[in-house]
């Protein structure tokens, strides 16, 4: 909750309700004080109505009611991003918002979720982010090809994550990955789709030394994004 009110004391956004048990009251006073200065309505609920509030089996007793966080795609982008995640038709929640945040982590610009993909106030969705979707940019936006077209707009490299990518995530690729550069991650089933992947400049693979078949969406786009911001930096 802390991060909604940094969010909105940024100017980035607003909250306009902040619903809270006694005990989250007690146990840290200062998130009434902090919402009050914004002139957030408080109210003290029990912890059947707080329950009520959460679609979690565990609730934590606060929740918020605020503006949504989404941007559009060339706010989000800016004028010279060098780092930015594109999630092409990634539905599931958790994926999708643990990305958000490893790419928050990674120092990434933006984040956008492209065609068919989530809707990133889902409540797995944000809950995965752990706070992350208050920093990033974020931005929703169907049309992949205008994603696509934004993105080479502002002189970005296009690296496609795929299984069988020709160019392999090693030192070798040190060169590439210090560009300015998006990342195209498709669905953790079905992978990108060839006309996205054909659209990027290079497809890039994860080596895998061991026996395992795979690695996950999450997982996968954590070494890519590292492997990135090391090379910019």
């Amino acid at each position: 909750m802390h991060e909604a009110l940094a969010w909105a004391e940024e100017g980035s956004g607003r909250l306009y309700d902040l619903f809270l048990t006694d005990a989250v009251a007690d146990r840290d006073p200062a998130l009434e004080d902090r919402a009050r200065a914004l002139d957030v309505r408080v109210a003290r609920v029990t912890d059947k109505a707080a329950a009520g509030l959460s679609d979690t089996v565990t609730p934590q007793g606060v929740a918020a009611v605020c503006s949504t966080v989404t941007v559009g795609l060339e706010q989000a982008l800016g004028d010279a991003p060098r780092l930015v995640t594109v999630l092409v038709g990634v539905a599931d929640p958790g994926n999708a918002g643990t990305v958000i945040r490893t790419s928050d982590a990674a120092g990434a610009d933006a984040v956008v979720l492209a065609g068919d993909a989530v809707d990133p106030h889902n409540g797995k969705c944000v809950r995965s982010t752990m706070g992350s979707l208050f920093h990033v940019a974020l931005a929703v936006d169907r049309d992949v090809d205008a994603v696509v077209a934004a993105l080479r707009d502002r002189g970005l490299t296009l690296l496609a994550a795929a299984g069988d990518g020709e160019t392999v995530l090693d030192a070798g690729a040190d060169a590439l990955l210090a560009r300015p550069t998006a990342w195209l991650f498709g669905s953790e089933a079905r992978g990108l789709d060839e006309r996205t992947a054909a659209a990027a400049d290079h497809r890039v693979r994860v080596p895998i030394h061991g026996r395992a078949e795979s690695l996950n969406l999450a997982t996968a786009a954590a070494v890519c994004l590292y492997a990135s911001a090391r090379a910019q930096r």
